[in-house]
């Protein structure tokens, strides 16, 4: 199978808000682009809430989309940037320095890392953010603030919004929608994922967020246990495979 352009192909995953399920809809993804026999590599490039093993700081969700990955990858191509600190990261970087007015997380390794696995040539390259889509990185040297999200931005990488269904998401979500938008992206589709399992009117807020996010629709997760069940709910043939 011939490689289409990279920019078409590659995609950045992020969130209304941390927790909302981000791993769980990148980790389908993969597996329903592996069972279309697309080459598919997964880059986490920031992880907090590490844990110490003998090979060094390993995130659990890092881990999952290494497993998942159908070209072979070593864990720290999947995950660069790691912290052992559940926290936000640049709170945990800072934590690990002295002088706290040092440089940010560092968006060339972030870079770096994408154009490492850029080189394996995968079909399909999924980059999953960290957070929701104004994850601070910290403050460089001239004061200004620095996010991740300059690096999605920087690559012209379209967009796959997860939406927690819960209780503010109408907000949450229109606002990230803007957000990306403002900043010149493409949403490529976004997906509704029920992590309130009592949340009212659940078919309601969807419906209406068809209409408010304006952008296509990958599809309603329901509370499920294992990636491998979430294909019966995804149309892939949004994003234009």
């Amino acid at each position: 199978m011939g490689h289409l352009s990279v920019k078409r192909r590659a995609f950045f995953v992020t969130g209304t808000d941390t927790e909302v399920g981000k791993t769980f809809v990148t980790e389908a993804l993969l597996i329903l682009l592996n069972q279309k026999g697309l080459l598919t590599a997964a880059y986490k490039p920031i992880a907090a809430g590490c844990k110490v093993t003998p090979q060094g700081l390993h995130n659990e969700d890092a881990l999952a989309l290494q497993k998942l990955s159908s070209i072979e990858l070593s864990y720290d191509e999947v995950n660069p940037i790691a912290f052992e600190a559940a926290i936000a990261p640049h709170l945990a970087a800072q934590n690990l320095r002295e002088d706290v007015t040092a440089q940010p997380i560092s968006i060339d390794t972030v870079r770096e890392g994408f154009n490492c696995l850029l080189q394996k040539k995968p079909d399909v390259l999924i980059v999953e953010g960290a957070g929701g889509w104004r994850l601070p990185l910290g403050i460089d040297f001239e004061g200004k603030p620095r996010y991740l999200s300059e690096f999605a931005v920087e690559q012209n990488l379209s967009v796959i919004l997860v939406v927690g269904m819960r209780l503010g998401c109408l907000n949450h979500a229109v606002l990230t929608a803007e957000c990306i938008r403002n900043d010149g992206l493409k949403i490529a589709g976004w997906v509704a994922n029920q992590i309130d399992p009592d949340m009212p009117f659940l078919d309601d807020n969807i419906e209406s967020l068809k209409t408010l996010l304006n952008a296509p629709f990958i599809g309603t997760l329901p509370r499920l246990t294992s990636p491998t069940d979430a294909g019966a709910h995804l149309d892939l043939s949004v994003l234009n495979l």
